[in-house]
């Protein structure tokens, strides 16, 4: 059998996502046919043999990969508004599926959902499909998790704008942030990062829980994001779309992708928005969001040839922010007039891709990535300014091969990491240049997806903290033929941005000081997952329970729960004591009907660490602003061929420990023990309903409808130069119920 050349090229890079491969497996690609008869591919397809549980999903490309069964020769090809095809998998290994809009169905046994448990992958990993994204206004990044129970998003502060994420009980900074396996919102990109990557560029999003692949570096604590952006060679030749809501936000999103001849592709994908309306929803003086305008655009080649393929292009994006009082102008800035927040970013970005193609030995494959990346911050927090600038360079070397047969595999290599930060706020100068070079082998051992073993190890020398070495190790299992079991270790590293990952308590009076010289950030998670597959009258469902612990070896404290008599105070330095995180949760999922999914889920965070050390009171606290609990349920509805779809999220998050400055300091004075106060729970409602015609589609939605707001999200908003204002106590929504409205328009090949 003759292997496409796009296949060889997805063989090689499926190394960077933990791929297998081994011998007898069926592969293909799953599409659709678009009004004028051409094909387009499909992402998240389900695909499993019949009668059992063995399956995967389709890539981000609509390729798919799978060991064959040894109890059946019937290949089940299933996705939600559309017919479920059944193949005879006789001779042939390789096949093009060309999937049906819904009508008749046939031998129906499972229907896919919008997000896909990736059953075959050690790693416990959820894929975020654009049928999910399509469920909210996913105007970037940060709003594309509104109905994913793993990860939250919330404002770090109440003047900013600036998002955060939450995982496993942990701030996003934990997390490794990967664009297209290239780690990028990092180091300066935490502030603002969640929002530089636009909904409509997004394909899908790979969350993966715990320590992540060596291959891809050493700086994933607790799990691992990976976005795929659309493609040069996407499905759609133009997609439009275009974004209001009633607080005057406005976007425009234009992707152009065109196939310049058989080995050349090139696509752009640009963006809009902006903000200039002035709201001040609860009174308090103050924006509840900042005025702002980014422009955002993506430029990339694509070439395929019998020997190579190589992705490369450019990124750049400017963005500029404007907050604080209502009536804060920006000719006041520097005086005491009103109180005023600006913040100017300027990001310039190369990536490139490259892959040697071995035609004769599919499971063998040779890729090297670079990118680079300027980025430079110039903010300002009344009298208080904070400039910064990061420089990254970063190069990942990759080979993979087998041992023997494809059921023993390795992937080995050789990294480059470059990053220069020059960072000043007030009379704080902090420079740093480090550079690491590492390398890195990683075994894969599959038995009939069965049982499969990832055990991973690298070594990095850093010029600032020496020489370190991270194993990780990861196991499949599945012992029975609808229980699938992973466990997981690894060890995790990273040095922190003390201003930029803390951006939000900037905006106060806070007095900030660096007691330790900082240093790396360490830890270890350890995590273990149950999924269990069943079938309710004849519908096909999933419950997952995960549990995941993360326990710092150093970890950078960021005290905020101090004071005297002259300010509050903004702590920096090492761990002295414990810190750990507990995350555990279930989750049930499924179809009620062939046109109605329902998501149900329970998370549970326990997160401590050990604080006091600046007035020796050392003791072990609960983590600020991480709520308990947290509930999420989620349903929706599609007619067939998606003309109408209607989605509904219900999401209830628990108190989370807060503080205020003035209690703080009077238990201070006072020597008595810090008093512990906590937010009051709430419940957040958003909902959305849209109506597709022949070439383009309509949308109207809103969130938290139940116009929950947080009451006085700014302490002391009345004094924003007196010693006790802060900003950086935010836990709930600030403005209020948000309604929206937009059109995609999408023209296909």
């Amino acid at each position: 059998m003759k292997i496409s050349n796009l296949n060889i090229y997805l063989i090689l890079l499926s190394c960077l996502l933990g791929g297998r491969l081994q011998a007898q497996r069926v592969t293909g690609t799953i599409y659709e046919r678009n009004e004028t008869g051409k094909k387009s591919t499909l992402v998240g397809v389900n695909v499993f043999w019949g009668g059992t549980s063995l399956g995967t999903i389709t890539d981000s490309l609509g390729k798919f990969d799978i060991a064959r069964s040894a109890k059946t020769n019937r290949l089940i090809i299933s996705y939600i508004g559309y017919k479920t095809d059944t193949i005879k998998v006789l001779a042939e290994s390789n096949f093009d599926v060309i999937m049906k809009p819904e009508g008749q169905l046939g031998e129906v046994v499972v229907r896919g959902t919008s997000s896909q448990i990736d059953r075959l992958n050690p790693i416990q990993t959820e894929i975020i499909t654009t049928k999910a994204l399509a469920k909210a206004a996913c105007c970037n990044l940060s709003e594309s998790f509104e109905t994913n129970a793993s990860v939250s998003v919330s404002l770090s502060d109440g003047v900013t704008g600036a998002k955060q994420i939450q995982f496993l009980g942990l701030g996003g900074q934990y997390v490794q942030t990967n664009v297209e396996n290239i780690p990028n919102i990092r180091g300066l990109g935490t502030t603002f990062g969640l929002n530089y990557i636009p909904g409509t560029w997004i394909q899908s999003i790979d969350i993966g829980k715990g320590a992540g692949s060596v291959v891809n570096g050493y700086e994933s604590l607790t799990g691992a994001i990976n976005v795929e952006l659309v493609k040069p060679d996407a499905r759609e030749k133009l997609y439009f779309n275009a974004y209001v809501n009633n607080f005057g936000r406005g976007e425009v999103n234009f992707n152009v992708n065109k196939k310049l001849n058989e080995r050349w592709s090139t696509g752009i994908l640009s963006h809009a928005s902006t903000l200039q309306t002035r709201v001040d929803n609860n009174g308090d003086g103050f924006l509840d969001m900042p005025l702002y305008t980014q422009l955002n655009a993506v430029n990339r080649w694509q070439y395929k040839s019998d020997k190579m393929m190589a992705q490369f292009g450019v990124k750049a994006l400017y963005e500029n922010r404007l907050g604080g009082q209502v009536g804060f102008r920006e000719n006041m800035r520097g005086t005491s007039q009103a109180y005023g927040f600006g913040n100017t970013t300027r990001r310039v970005e190369f990536f490139s891709k490259t892959a040697k193609m071995y035609q004769d030995k599919p499971y063998k494959g040779l890729g090297f990535i670079v990118n680079g990346l300027n980025h430079t911050s110039d903010s300002y927090f009344g009298f208080s300014n904070y400039n910064a600038r990061q420089q990254t360079l970063y190069a990942n070397l990759i080979y993979q091969s087998i041992i023997d047969n494809t059921n023993h595999k390795f992937t080995t290599g050789l990294s480059y990491l470059l990053d220069d930060y020059n960072e000043t706020y007030k009379d704080i100068h902090r420079m740093r240049t480090e550079s690491v070079p590492g390398a890195f082998f990683e075994y894969t051992y599959n038995y009939l997806d069965k049982l499969t073993l990832v055990a991973g190890i690298r070594a990095d020398a850093h010029n600032l903290f020496g020489a370190f070495v991270t194993p990780r190790m990861h196991l499949r299992w599945q012992p029975f033929e609808h229980t699938t079991l992973r466990v997981s270790a690894g060890r995790g590293q990273r040095t922190p941005n003390a201003l930029a990952e803390n951006y939000g308590y900037l905006v106060s009076q806070r007095w900030v000081r660096f007691v330790d010289e900082l240093r790396p950030e360490i830890s270890w998670n350890y995590g273990a997952s149950l999924t269990q597959t069943f079938h309710l009258f004849e519908k096909h469902w999933d419950v997952v329970l995960d549990y995941y612990r993360t326990d710092f070896q150093n970890q950078l404290v960021v005290d905020t729960d101090h004071a005297d008599d002259l300010a509050a105070h903004l702590y920096f330095y090492n761990l002295k004591g414990k810190s750990f995180s507990n995350s555990f949760q279930a989750e049930l999922n499924g179809l009620l009907s062939k046109r109605t999914e329902i998501k149900l889920a329970y998370r549970l965070f326990d997160v401590w660490q050990t604080m006091g050390q600046p007035v020796n009171d050392v003791r072990l606290m609960a983590r600020m602003m991480i709520p308990r609990d947290r509930v999420l349920f989620n349903i929706g509805y599609t007619l067939p061929y998606d003309k109408w779809k209607a989605d509904l999220t219900v999401q209830w998050n628990g108190k989370a420990r807060i503080n205020d400055p003035l209690q703080s300091l009077e238990a201070t004075l006072d020597k008595k023990s810090m008093p512990i106060l906590y937010s009051q729970a709430y419940t957040n409602v958003n909902a959305q309903v849209s109506r597709a015609f022949r070439k383009f589609e309509v949308y109207l939605g809103g969130e938290n409808l139940l116009n929950f707001k947080q009451p006085n999200p700014i302490i002391n908003a009345q004094d924003p130069f007196g010693k006790y204002f802060d900003a950086g106590q935010v836990w709930g929504p600030i403005v209020g119920r948000m309604v929206y409205a937009g059109i995609r328009i999408k023209v296909k090949d």
